[in-house]
């Protein structure tokens, strides 16, 4: 049985397409379609069912999926276990939250860098759907998510972290001086968010919608540090996750604003595929995200 029809399988059963995975192997369509074809004859068995141009495992190709990720992992185990193991190399992809970027690599990068120097890392920014889309089609190799609790037994959780959010304002805003805020008074102000559909502020607007209330931003920009610049200076308020206004809180510029009973709980999780095997360079980058977010 050839490695590398097991291989095209893999790909076409994660991508259900053959032009897709054609597309990531590097491969014509007919050479895909050719490997899957032999692997059937091989196997004596269908692994797909092709109805109207979608690609759908049977239930026996589930079967053989299985075995074959394992047949991988232990290719590569093997491929990585024969390696020195102080030269650790290859290509790790990671995908995340946008505001999560700035606190992973502000500081000491550079010393992961030089610890692993033959280790490159591309790192995908997306919201939370789009982010398990990746990891499901195998297009990164672990996601560090912010947004509710997430369990699933398709997924192994490296670590995980509940973190703290909080409406924020400038030190010296008239909000600052009450010790009890309602929700209502709150949305009158004017408001800086982040863009649409980011996961906290997605999980406050739905914890509005429940009560039949909406915010209207102001602004609507990427850059949670702007962001805290911007309220710093008196513009409006924000909501963000405390990890982002620690600084700003702790220098004096920024306060929380103490509003009755309005609490969310979000969760930072680094995870990967239960089907993924961590090769060593995965795991150091693993091991890295685990020093600067947990």
């Amino acid at each position: 049985m050839e490695l590398k029809n097991l291989i095209t399988f893999i790909h076409v059963a994660e991508l259900c397409s053959f032009t897709k995975a054609a597309e990531r192997l590097g491969f014509s369509q007919s050479t895909v379609s050719f490997q899957i074809r032999q692997l059937e004859e091989e196997l004596n068995l269908r692994l797909f069912d092709r109805i109207n141009h979608t690609v759908v495992l049977t239930a026996k190709g589930r079967e053989v999926l299985n075995y074959a990720h394992q047949i991988n992992k232990l290719t590569q185990a093997l491929k990585s276990n024969i390696q020195d193991p102080k030269n650790i190399s290859g290509y790790v992809r990671l995908a995340t939250a946008d505001s999560l970027c700035t606190s992973l690599l502000s500081s000491n990068f550079d010393g992961f860098r030089k610890q692993y120097p033959g280790i490159s890392l591309k790192i995908e920014t997306a919201g939370t759907e789009e982010i398990f889309q990746l990891l499901n089609q195998n297009q990164v190799d672990a996601v560090l998510t912010l947004d509710n609790h997430i369990y699933n037994t398709d997924y192994v959780i490296v670590r995980e972290k509940k973190v703290q959010t909080h409406f924020v304002a400038a030190a010296n805003h008239p909000l600052c001086r009450k010790s009890n805020l309602s929700i209502q008074e709150l949305i009158a102000q004017p408001f800086i968010l982040t863009e649409k559909g980011t996961s906290y502020r997605r999980m406050m607007e739905e914890r509005l919608a429940e009560i039949s209330l909406a915010v209207h931003p102001v602004l609507e920009i990427g850059s949670t540090e702007l962001i805290c610049t911007l309220v710093s200076q008196g513009i409006g308020i924000s909501f963000l996750p405390d990890y982002v206004t620690e600084k700003a809180v702790s220098s004096g510029s920024l306060s929380h604003l103490p509003v009755e009973d309005f609490e969310i709980d979000v969760w930072k999780q680094l995870l990967y595929h239960y089907d993924k095997w961590v090769s060593p360079q995965m795991e150091s980058v693993l091991n890295y995200c685990i020093e600067k977010e947990f």
